[in-house]
């Protein structure tokens, strides 16, 4: 059964003046009100958004009643729409309220004495006049009525957006990001807001050029349809798009000829946005941007390639001895040959699934360099990933967000190819999780002294953004490469590790036989609904018995899609009722509701807070006065204006995706048939590897068959190799 907060209540209208403006955030538009209403007897508190709010003003609007656990009854707007109030009183509350510069409680009193309800028509149409009030002089009567100005443009601002089917908190966003010229921006391009404003889609865009008048077959809406869905291609992991592909997916976004399409995607060509090569033959278009990251990393890495290591010469016959009797570990053959592969290279690869010793390599060889002076950074894309990286080598691990430094001013990052890093060698961790444009905002960075080694398992899934960096790497055969294979005793005791390696080869896992302690379960879920119920009675009751593990530090849930009853929308939900059912102060806000003690994911890199896409944090607090949430990632406390609540999600569950970089004591993995689409060998297999201490399958067997007869994922379209093997033809 669903928690109340996931239902939809009727819409309710409310009218009434503003009496009391209790707060208001001039960057979200987040009010809070008291509101004399109609038909109400004491004064309503409101909450909603809006770009300016004063009381005296006459609201309409649209919403919900809610109680709230500390505030009591209060209307939630959806929609608040202002207009001037009308009576003598309203209009001496407004004008006193600060709302217009230079007007103070008591000023306004006396201009309200003189002109009473036709106190706005003189301030914007007869001015002058203001001068019969004592107190106004020349000055100050052009000062107020420049202030009514300015407060009448973001009315009327406010009024078109909502007259062209704006909501107003997106109302709010298009206003602070444009300011007076929002009104001129939309009418002259209304696809400028999927580009320059967050929340803001090209099918919202779409919807609000149509109610301006733009026809669908507009060359405008054309290219704008085209760049959009060349974006989404990327979304799905591609760099670029065969060309007829691309063509097809806009002429059914679009809703027109593909020869209109043609003559759109020729003009973004000759623009500066798209660029024409091609992938393997086959015609394809690029963004431009993910096309010079591709090449840029392909020239880099090579010119990184060439040289000599910065280290002296070492012999790895007599360096391998020396650290074995170090660490009180002997290598195996495989290692020793990683090792001195490594040491002769001054670019590498070393990749391998669970329980094949790459930490154990990566400790020896970090060892023998440093014994070299060697000067040494370690990254990873993830903190989970950089602090595990710290704790295995007893060397500081950075993300690589903050090694090359976020810049929140000018976007991108400080250290770059004329602000280099200062090391001699550069160790990158999960490197299959790096996209193309990371990676070469990364290799930009890396000093042409330096060596790289880059470490991951290229049989997990590749990264959520564009590109298959690690592996096109590895393909192009331009890199050196060592590939660990051999599992370990120690390690293949473990079912975890043994069956991920069964499911990487495609075989089927093994079950434990009845009273057997294991590390590996499959739990049989008749449907969705019978899954479902079992993911939260296993999260909630059983694995915290059994294991003595926390429900909500310790277990993980992942899932291969957000939708259905098995997906991480619903279970989030479910997990959230179950494990924090006290939900004393909540908010909910676009779609999902967040209270104190919640789990939570940012969804988006954000260089001003510091918290990067996939980060994991628990909420603090909730601040229904100021219209914030704090929540914590790592120690540190990070802000969010209630407006800005779409960069976080539930997580107590969340999509096999977002998990990649992260192990968790225990996780629970949800499969069905209803996830077809998404059933893939390396999806499976990445989940199985998050889980360090126990791994449960809730789902149908069918499912996870599925899932391991189907080896690899969607075909990416990527240039990397090619640009590699100097095979890429420039364009």
């Amino acid at each position: 059964m669903k928690p109340s907060f996931d239902a939809t209540p009727p819409k309710d209208t409310l009218v009434g003046a503003v009496e009391r403006v209790t707060f208001h955030n001039e960057d979200t538009g987040f009010a809070v009100l008291k509101v004399k209403a109609r038909g109400q007897r004491d004064l309503v508190p409101v909450v909603g958004h809006a770009a300016s709010i004063s009381a005296g003003e006459f609201i309409h609007a649209v919403g919900v009643w809610i109680t709230d656990r500390t505030h009591g009854l209060q209307f939630k707007a959806d929609f608040l729409k202002t207009t001037p109030p009308t009576t003598a009183e309203g209009i001496e509350k407004y004008l006193g309220s600060g709302m217009v510069r230079g007007i103070g409680p008591k000023l306004a009193e006396r201009i309200v004495a003189v002109f009473g309800a036709a106190t706005f028509e003189i301030i914007e149409a007869s001015p002058e006049k203001l001068r019969d009030v004592s107190g106004i002089g020349e000055f100050r009567a052009g000062k107020i009525a420049a202030g009514w100005a300015e407060q009448k443009a973001v009315r009327d601002i406010m009024l078109f957006l909502h007259s062209n089917g704006v909501g107003t908190s997106r109302a709010v966003r298009i206003f602070k990001t444009y300011g007076h010229d929002a009104i001129q921006v939309m009418t002259e391009d209304p696809y400028r807001l999927a580009r320059d404003i967050r929340g803001i889609g090209f099918r919202t865009a779409d919807a609000i050029a149509m109610k301006l008048g733009m026809t669908r077959e507009a060359p405008q809406r054309v290219r704008a349809g085209v760049s959009f869905a060349l974006q989404e291609a990327t979304d799905e992991g591609h760099c670029g798009l065969p060309a007829e592909d691309l063509i097809k997916l806009a002429t059914t976004l679009l809703e027109v000829d593909a020869g209109v399409v043609d003559a759109a995607l020729a003009h973004e060509i000759a623009g500066s946005e798209v660029v024409a090569d091609t992938i393997e033959g086959r015609s394809c278009i690029f963004l431009r941007g993910l096309y010079l990251a591709e090449r840029g990393i392909a020239e880099r890495l090579l010119a990184l390639a060439r040289g000599e290591p910065p280290w002296p010469a070492i012999e790895a016959d007599k360096a391998v001895p020396w650290v074995e009797k170090k660490t009180g570990k002997t290598l195996a053959a495989s290692q020793r040959a990683a090792i001195a592969m490594v040491l002769r290279s001054k670019t590498a690869v070393v990749t391998g699934g669970p329980g094949v010793g790459k930490t154990t390599l990566l400790d020896a060889i970090l060892r023998i360099v440093l014994a070299k002076g060697t000067k040494i950074l370690l990254a990873a894309p993830t903190g989970r990933a950089a602090k595990r990286m710290s704790e295995q080598t007893g060397i500081e691990a950075k993300t690589i967000h903050r090694l090359l430094e976020t810049d929140p001013k000018k976007g991108g990052f400080k250290r770059n190819a004329e602000n280099q890093l200062d090391c001699d060698l550069l160790v990158v961790d999960e490197t299959s999780m790096l996209d193309a444009s990371l990676m070469f905002a990364l290799v930009k960075a890396i000093p042409p002294k330096a060596a790289l080694l880059l470490v991951g398992d290229v049989d997990q899934l590749p990264s959520v953004g564009p590109g298959q960096v690690l592996a096109d790497v590895i393909n192009s055969g331009a890199v050196a490469v060592a590939r660990l294979t051999e599992v370990f005793r120690q390690a293949a005791e473990s079912r975890i590790v043994v069956n991920a390696h069964r499911i990487n080869r495609g075989e089927m896992p093994e079950w434990t036989k009845p009273g057997e302690d294991s590390d590996f379960f499959f739990v049989e879920a008749a449907d969705p609904e019978d899954g479902a119920a079992k993911v939260v009675e296993i999260v909630r009751d059983r694995i915290p018995r059994r294991f003595g593990l926390d429900p909500v530090r310790d277990i993980q849930v992942l899932c291969p899609m957000q939708r259905g009853a098995l997906g991480a929308r619903a279970l989030n939900a479910d997990l959230q009722n179950a494990l924090n059912p006290n939900m004393g102060e909540k908010i909910e806000r676009f779609g999902s509701a967040f209270a104190p003690g919640d789990k939570v994911m940012q969804t988006e890199n954000d260089y001003d807070r510091e918290v990067f896409n996939g980060d994991l944090g628990r909420v603090r607090r909730i601040d229904q006065t100021d219209g914030v949430l704090i929540a914590d990632f790592d120690g540190r406390e990070v802000e969010y204006p209630f407006g800005e609540l779409d960069a976080l999600v539930p997580a107590y569950a969340t999509t096999i995706h977002k998990s990649q970089g992260s192990e968790y004591p225990a996780v629970v993995i949800t499969l069905a048939k209803q996830h077809y689409t998404m059933l893939a060998r390396n999806l499976v297999y990445t989940a199985v590897t998050r889980g360090k201490r126990l791994v449960v399958i809730v789902g149908q067997r069918k499912a996870l068959a599925i899932a391991v007869r189907s080896h690899g994922s969607r075909r990416r379209w990527t240039k990397l190799r090619e640009w590699l093997t100097g095979n890429g033809a420039a364009a």
